[in-house]
């Protein structure tokens, strides 16, 4: 996990707020930084294993896309400072947990092992995006 979540900011590090905003080929919503929110919600999966209220962030009823289609350059940092404290938050939820432990509250069989695989499946996805992005952007290839 740690790797993937590693491998999304190194995509990211070093371009300016407008380069993280930067949209792969319109009409396409897609952009580094709306990658970093769309994970930041995703992290709510490993959030289900602790007792705090969940987070809505991004999206709405009126723009369920909105991690990818509502970035703004101005709420970068405010962004990035986000997926951080999800992953932190994400840490801390599993943080002992045996990887057979099922998703409280769910009247699905979800274990914590399932989840995991699900977020390094949906993490190493992503990234392939945010290489491709990159790449468009200013060259950067590479994990």
């Amino acid at each position: 996990m740690d790797y993937h979540r590693l491998t999304l900011l190194k995509k990211c590090a070093g371009l300016t707020p407008e380069q993280l905003t930067e949209r792969s080929c319109p009409p396409s919503p897609l952009s580094l930084l709306g990658l970093v929110r769309h994970m930041t919600i995703v992290e709510t999966w490993f959030h289900a294993f602790d007792d705090l209220p969940r987070l809505d962030l991004y999206c709405t009823d009126e723009t369920p896309d909105g991690d990818f289609s509502l970035v703004d350059a101005a709420r970068a940092d405010e962004d990035l400072a986000a997926f951080h404290a999800s992953v932190a938050r994400s840490n801390a939820a599993v943080a002992g947990c045996d990887l057979s432990k099922l998703l409280p509250k769910s009247c699905e069989q979800i274990s914590l092992r399932w989840v995991y695989q699900h977020m390094i499946e949906e993490y190493a996805r992503h990234n392939g995006h945010a290489d491709l992005l990159r790449e468009r952007i200013d060259g950067v290839t590479g994990d």
